[in-house]
């Protein structure tokens, strides 16, 4: 593919490191999955497409006891899934702490919604619209937002997910 010999080295070194990683994160995926096993109300968090055992284990551990939260916004703010703003009469008039909240949620349901875009077709084709209307980041952090909101519920109530009830 490359005519220079030094370009080629470059990409069969870049290949080498890219398939020891891979080695590497299957082998701390094993451990883990070993030593740490999804509990029952967060069983059903597999039926999401895009959250696979790692992220279902980390939104488990990171989450806790799901009866804790009064709301499922409390739980979207808890996730840092909302914006912090506060707006009255259209006008910022300040913003809240951006680091209340649990960071590690926040990576979990952004990591879940790009999985979710790339599985799903129906979030594919709403994370498309929102697109439009503004860019890219704020697309996906808002149906990492719908993603959380879902999660929430299907821990709570013990469903499964419904991309029908997600994307009406």
């Amino acid at each position: 593919m490359f005519s220079d010999k030094h370009l080629v080295m470059s990409a069969q070194s870049n290949c080498n490191v890219m398939e020891f990683l891979d080695c590497q994160i299957d082998a701390i995926e094993k451990a883990v999955i070993k030593e740490v096993k999804l509990r029952y109300p967060f069983e059903k968090l597999l039926t999401v497409p895009g959250i696979g055992n790692i992220l279902g284990i980390t939104i488990m551990l990171e989450s806790g006891e799901i009866n804790r939260f009064q709301s499922v916004s409390n739980y979207s703010s808890y996730c840092r899934c909302v914006s912090s703003k506060k707006v009255s009469n259209g006008k910022k008039k300040g913003e809240n702490n951006k680091k209340n909240g649990n960071k590690y949620l926040a990576w979990a349901y952004v990591e879940a919604a790009n999985f979710m875009k790339r599985y799903c077709p129906q979030a594919r084709s709403w994370h498309q619209r929102k697109v439009s209307k503004t860019n890219q980041i704020v697309a996906t952090k808002a149906l990492s937002n719908k993603v959380a909101r879902a999660c929430y519920f299907i821990v709570k109530d013990q469903i499964d997910f419904d991309s029908k009830m997600l994307f009406r």
